[in-house]
């Protein structure tokens, strides 16, 4: 339908008002939301992390957030498939923009994502990130853990990212050992979905390989990690590799056998249980994928976190 106005993101007259720029055309925010850095008053942050210094295959994921805002255009107006809600309508939504990183000073990093992170949290608002690759989970969790505690992981991926790590490495494939020895999340309640890797040590963290996931309903997945977390404060972290390289083939670190976009979003739809105090999306490496398919699945990841948010909120929890 013809609009009045144009470039949502810049122009919207109300932070819950729903956007009706053309799909192809308009300022490409996280689903139209408002560009700002003010946060005073809202409930939920989008913000990107444009990093990929730490990958330890095929770079690219610098450019996942752009590629994330890009294809999350074709979500911009209409009650959102399967929530049967405008997400905006009650939840004053904003996109954030990026991260300020040094490019030449990549040490800096971890400081820099948990500082600008820390103010975000601050003012009370659900934080969703889009990597970047999965290192910036790790500062990520540090910033969460500071505010609510050790936090259940739960971790969508295709490795278990517990390589060895000395504490000081900027590196993917190691943030969760770090993680579990730093005791920023509780191993007894973390678990991992569509592992189809081996790493030395899982550090007591529950794994769902791949084969498992091939095997189960989305519904019995989903139980899986609600009964697993046992309600405790989570996090919730996707790494788009869990997907198959079929539904997601714009990423670093691709890895056959793993499941449809259709199962594991059946999943997080079912997930409204959980206590998600934060959460990202990570690993979308554009120069890599075909027809946006990575950054649609990305972008739908991303939008279910958000509508996961807005029914706990309309629930009262």
């Amino acid at each position: 339908m013809p609009s009045t106005s144009i470039d949502h993101a810049f122009t919207a007259a109300s932070l819950t008002s729903a956007a009706s720029d053309p799909t192809f055309a308009g300022a490409l925010s996280f689903m139209r939301r408002r560009f700002t850095k003010s946060i005073e008053g809202i409930d939920a942050v989008v913000w990107g992390i444009p990093f990929d210094a730490a990958t330890s295959n095929r770079p690219g994921t610098r450019f996942g957030p752009q590629a994330i805002r890009r294809a999350s255009a074709i979500f911009d107006n209409d009650p959102q498939y399967p929530f049967h809600r405008d997400l905006f309508a009650d939840m004053a939504v904003i996109d954030y923009g990026d991260c300020l990183l040094d490019y030449g000073n990549h040490q800096e990093t971890p400081a820099a994502i948990e500082r600008q992170a820390n103010t975000i949290l601050d003012s009370g608002a659900f934080l969703l990130t889009l990597g970047g690759d999965h290192f910036v989970t790790w500062p990520l969790l540090k910033a969460h853990a500071a505010k609510h505690g050790p936090l259940a992981l739960v971790q969508f991926d295709a490795h278990q990212d517990t390589w060895f790590d000395d504490g000081k490495r900027i590196d993917h494939g190691s943030f969760v050992a770090r993680a579990a020895r730093d005791g920023l999340i509780d191993p007894d309640r973390s678990i991992q979905i569509g592992i189809r890797t081996h790493a030395p040590d899982d550090y007591g963290i529950r794994v769902l390989y791949g084969h498992e996931v091939e095997d189960m309903h989305a519904a019995e997945i989903a139980s899986t990690i609600i009964s697993h977390t046992k309600g405790a404060p989570t996090y919730l972290t996707f790494d788009i590799d869990c997907l198959d390289p079929a539904y997601a083939p714009g990423t670093g670190t691709p890895v056959a056998g793993g499941p449809s976009s259709a199962k594991i979003l059946s999943t997080l739809q079912r997930l409204h249980q959980l206590d998600i105090r934060g959460a990202d999306v990570v690993e979308v490496s554009p120069a890599y994928d075909h027809a946006d398919i990575t950054a649609i699945a990305g972008a739908t990841v991303a939008m279910y976190m958000l509508g996961l948010h807005a029914e706990r909120r309309a629930a009262g929890r």
